[in-house]
């Protein structure tokens, strides 16, 4: 049966398991741009955060981390602090398949944060749950996401039109994305290598 981790840590981040004790943390970096292309995208209010937290630990099957600063992020970006968080969405072992969905507040754009945390992720995924594809799903609108996606090497497959109803009640067109095991290996060097520089490793 596939597990994962409560607890990773790389050289920039450590992924702890998410709760609501989270909450005020969220309110803290609540940023409207941040939650702006997100099929649950929460007001700023405790009210609407905490239902938003209690909605993403509630869904079936999907595990969620929080995601902390180490020291080593902090001397890049010094504000102490949630950095934001990473779930495992629908994981599907039976198929060997999962998805990850990834959400960094605005102080930690353009960090190491995002990448670190998928490499973590996708390592386990590839390496100890032997995982056949890990996809992810952006808002058509979300550019930034798709170049960061393309920038980590996964294979752009298409476009899900209408495929989410949002809370204002339009829908949300998906770009999938995708990384399959045999592409794992050249993936996670560039990861490295961009991470870490020419030492490869955290």
């Amino acid at each position: 049966m596939w597990t994962f981790p409560e607890v990773l840590t790389g050289r920039y981040v450590r992924l702890e398991p998410l709760s609501l004790a989270h909450l005020p943390e969220f309110l803290k970096r609540y940023d409207p741009e941040v939650f702006r292309y997100m099929s649950r995208s929460p007001e700023g209010t405790e009210e609407a955060m905490g239902a938003h937290l209690e909605a993403l630990l509630a869904e079936p099957g999907r595990v969620n981390w929080a995601i902390r600063p180490t020291p080593a992020l902090l001397a890049l970006r010094p504000f102490p602090g949630l950095v934001g968080r990473i779930s495992v969405i629908a994981p599907d072992e039976a198929n060997a398949r999962l998805e990850l969905g990834t959400l960094i507040f605005k102080p930690f754009w353009g960090s190491p944060a995002n990448k670190e945390a998928k490499y973590l992720l996708l390592a386990h995924a590839f390496e100890v749950l032997k995982a056949q594809r890990v996809q992810f799903k952006v808002d058509l609108r979300n550019e930034r996401s798709q170049r960061a996606l393309e920038a980590l090497g996964a294979v752009r497959e298409g476009v899900l039109r209408r495929n989410r109803r949002l809370p204002d009640g339009g829908f949300r067109d998906d770009v999938v994305y995708s990384l399959l095991q045999e592409e794992w290996l050249g993936v996670k060097a560039r990861l490295l290598a961009r991470l870490y520089g020419p030492e490869g490793r955290p």
